[in-house]
């Protein structure tokens, strides 16, 4: 089948872009953004995973004011054209590719609307592949990009109105390849081990640039993926590629040019993280980076200010986990108080904190996304999801 991109010179195999690549039922091609006010008063994150083999489209948008988590989530048959990125209430717009996205909840029943515009302030960032092979099988190949921006528009929870100035900040990702999502594939004979994973990731705003950091670890803390780098902020009025006919062509090239401009990698990214008592949370963090060729160590401190729960967006759900079946169309919407909540309980082991992030005399804002699953012996996390002592 063809696709309308395929009149452009962007093709990787002789098939058509339609064409899946990869048979795996695990394959994904997925959105993520979050945005969070300085003082945390507000954070709202929102998703889109697209699943070709299992011909399944799903998206949720989860906000968090004033204690509470309420969330929207819709699934559905994915349509043949992979540029429809929408199913029931949600969408997402790609308005300018790498610069202007567009996300909205609209015409649902739930007690969430909105209309939310993210805009870039640094290029998009490629971490380096997710590959993890365990005994022959293939368990994660997938990659992803990060960009950071703010955001434009409003919210509405129950009526009540939120708007969104550009001060409120965020993040983005994409990733896509092998993720194992939706219902478990028969493999035979069970698995040699326990389940085990253990990812950090710290997407942060600074005034002049953005950080990120990301480790993935085994059970004895070797690291399996791991990257830290320091991201320069996208130069004042550098409208990147609108109003392309009031521009010259080299300010076009220098907004291409500007878009891709590469990040600073390190030679070293840690962390050093305090885990609140009976919980897989951090009651406080820290992100040591170290740059090539600099004796010069960057340590970031991260403070926990609001909780957000991935589940509220399908993560690790027992009903409503990613690329899952459940009719041509259908909706949920759920609420709950965060105070009121099991952290110990398994749906609620992946979380994102907002967190305060002071580098030095900077101070800024990001979250702090943590999976720990499993033994983990550095961190003292034993069991497949007991609390820390």
């Amino acid at each position: 089948m063809l696709h309308r991109f395929d009149d452009y010179p962007i093709h990787q195999s002789a098939q058509p872009l339609a064409h899946v690549d990869s048979l795996g039922a695990n394959v994904s091609d997925r959105y993520f953004f979050n945005g969070y006010k300085t003082d945390a008063s507000l954070y709202f994150a929102a998703t889109l995973g697209v699943y070709p083999s299992r011909g399944v489209i799903d998206a949720a948008l989860s906000v968090v004011v004033d204690g509470e988590q309420v969330s929207t989530l819709a699934s559905g048959r994915a349509p043949l054209d992979r540029t429809r990125t929408r199913v029931g209430p949600l969408q997402v717009e790609v308005l300018e590719p790498m610069r202007t996205l567009r996300f909205r909840c609209r015409g649902g029943e739930g007690p969430l609307q909105a209309e939310l515009v993210f805009q870039a302030r640094t290029a998009a960032i490629e971490e380096p592949s997710f590959t993890l092979v365990q005994d022959g099988v293939t368990l994660l190949d997938f990659t992803r990009l990060t960009q950071w921006g703010r955001w434009e528009g409003w919210i509405s929870l129950d009526g009540r109105r939120i708007d969104v100035e550009s001060t409120l900040l965020g993040s983005r990702d994409r990733s896509w390849g092998v993720q194992p999502m939706g219902e478990q594939v028969g493999q035979g004979a069970p698995p040699r081990r326990a389940p085990q994973y253990f990812g950090l990731r710290a997407p942060l705003n600074f005034a002049d640039c953005a950080v990120q950091f990301d480790t993935n670890e085994f059970s004895d803390g070797r690291s399996w993926h791991n990257f830290g780098a320091i991201v320069p902020r996208l130069l004042d009025g550098l409208d990147g590629l609108n109003n392309l006919d009031q521009q010259e062509p080299t300010d076009i090239e220098a907004a291409q040019d500007a878009l891709l401009e590469p990040p600073i990698v390190m030679r070293a990214a840690q962390y050093v993280i305090d885990w609140e008592p009976g919980t897989r949370r951090s009651s406080m963090a820290s992100i040591i980076l170290e740059p090539h060729g600099s004796a010069d160590t960057h340590i970031i401190r991260l403070e926990p200010l609001v909780n957000f729960q991935m589940a509220g967006l399908g993560y690790r759900h027992p009903d409503w986990s990613h690329g899952i079946w459940h009719g041509e169309e259908a909706t949920a919407n759920w609420r709950w108080r965060l105070a009121g909540i099991d952290p110990a309980a398994p749906e609620n082991l992946h979380v994102h904190q907002v967190v305060s992030a002071r580098w030095g005399s900077r101070i800024g804002i990001g979250v702090l996304d943590q999976l720990a699953l499993g033994n983990h012996d550095p961190s003292g996390l034993s069991g497949l999801h007991d609390g820390a002592p």
